[in-house]
């Protein structure tokens, strides 16, 4: 009974309540939740007073990097630094080497993530101009898979989708999901040539602007309600778009969903002068107008998810003179801290960052029996000592590539426990590297 837990006097966070429980873990799901569990023989008690304990995170826009570039991530050593961050389950997008453009690439990476996963895990069909027939035979596995992801507009390598009947068919007989990074190329290409002297990554949100973002995801929209497709909308980053989306029904209802992502709600274009390239990405971090316009989406339920688009490079790579740097930026091991952060500013309530980072993911993808602190339910949860203050420094930083763009940042809340199937992978700031490949392959709800 190694894997089994009492946690008695806890304070839960979970479906925008806050309550004081015992929570009891068994064969990896929530077994029971009342206001006083006797411990059943040999089960370890864990006393959760003046802690919290909250559904672990689901962070369905990740770059782990396998295969093909383990010199910057893999699944191994980002799936470890997610854990200690809070995040148990993740889900990575087809941009690999090769990308993950067949079923046969996606089995692969399926078994590399059985292997070394310590968190749970799923995995993005890539579409391209040129395998239509393979996205639409995921259809015959829609409970298996994330979604299908298409770059809509500006991509690297051959994922940019630009066909405007290979789109039509993915949109028209697609089953799945479909998530869109959405800027278009031909915009982005006349900024470039306009800002050919650009020799800095401050240039970026005035080559990729909201003009690019705007254009493009306007497009998906009207390819999804014409269709009547399953459209989820990543890393939303400009005021122009919001108006887009709805927020008058409920997530369950929305055909067509949004997200943002932390760094677009952490940082606007004044930071380039202190972080440069470090805060590179794509869809650019834009301006604080933009920033505020994203908090106040987040808020009314017109931006539906909290993500990371976790995407590492190596030190030296992010040196490189802007424009040859790379864009994107490693995130998921403080995602969590840092939304906790801000409400515990007063910027966002925590339930709603709960709901955001936890439920939502859970509701907008149909993923079976996760996202909630709930009987039956997996026991992906994490416990949070609210009154021990986290500092990110050089020595406590898990990605791969070393470094993060919020080094020496600090925080009033730290990562305490984390448990992913009922196996505790995470605790009192070390790994368990033991229970590595503790991670579940991710199953979905949908008919």
């Amino acid at each position: 009974m190694e894997n089994n837990y009492l946690i008695k006097n806890i304070e839960i966070i979970n479906e925008n309540k806050r309550y004081i429980a015992d929570v009891l873990i068994k064969d990896g799901r929530f077994e029971k939740i009342d206001s006083q569990i006797e411990n059943p023989s040999g089960v370890k008690e864990i006393d959760g007073e003046d802690k919290w304990l909250v559904p672990g995170v689901i962070d369905n826009q990740v770059h782990f990097r396998e295969p093909g570039l383990t010199h910057k991530a893999d699944i191994r050593s980002e799936s470890r630094a997610a854990a200690a961050g809070g995040v148990t389950s993740f889900m990575e997008m087809p941009n690999t080497n090769p990308p993950t453009l067949s079923k046969e690439r996606l089995e692969e990476k399926f078994e590399i993530a059985k292997r070394n996963a310590l968190i749970n895990y799923s995995f993005f069909l890539g579409a391209a101009n040129d395998n239509t027939e393979e996205v639409l035979k995921a259809n015959d596995y829609k409970t298996d898979l994330a979604g299908i992801k298409i770059f809509m507009g500006s991509s690297t390598g051959n994922m940019l989708v630009d066909d405007f009947q290979t789109l039509v068919n993915i949109f028209s007989k697609s089953e799945l999901l479909i998530a869109t990074h959405c800027e278009d190329e031909r915009i982005i290409k006349q900024n470039t040539l306009k800002y050919a002297h650009a020799d800095k990554a401050s240039y970026h949100p005035l080559i990729r602007n909201d003009e690019a973002c705007y254009h493009s995801s306007y497009n998906a929209i009207q390819l999804a309600q014409k269709y009547d497709a399953r459209l989820h909308i990543l890393h939303i980053s400009t005021q122009k778009e919001i108006p887009l989306f709805g927020n008058l029904v409920p997530l369950e209802d929305k055909r067509i969903t949004a997200e943002v992502c932390v760094h677009h709600l952490h940082y606007s274009d004044v930071d380039y002068q202190s972080k440069g390239s470090l805060i590179q990405c794509n869809p650019s971090i834009k301006s604080f107008t933009d920033k505020e316009a994203l908090w106040k989406a987040l808020l009314n339920d017109s931006l539906d998810i909290i993500a990371t688009d976790h995407a590492p490079h190596t030190w030296e790579e992010k040196q490189l003179p802007y424009p040859q740097s790379p864009s994107g930026l490693p995130l998921v091991q403080h995602s969590l801290l840092l939304m906790l952060e801000y409400a515990k500013k007063g910027k966002i309530s925590y339930e709603k960052v709960i709901d955001k980072m936890c439920h939502a993911p859970a509701k907008c993808y149909q993923i079976k029996d996760r996202g909630f602190i709930k009987e039956g339910y997996f026991a992906d949860c994490v416990l949070i000592d609210p009154q021990q203050d986290y500092k990110i420094t050089a020595d406590n930083i898990l990605y791969k590539c070393g470094w993060s763009p919020m080094l020496n940042d600090e925080f009033s809340h730290s990562v305490f426990q984390t448990f992913v199937n009922g196996v505790s992978v995470y605790e009192n700031g070390r790994v368990i590297d033991k229970n590595q490949g503790a991670g579940l392959r991710l199953y979905f709800d949908r008919i």
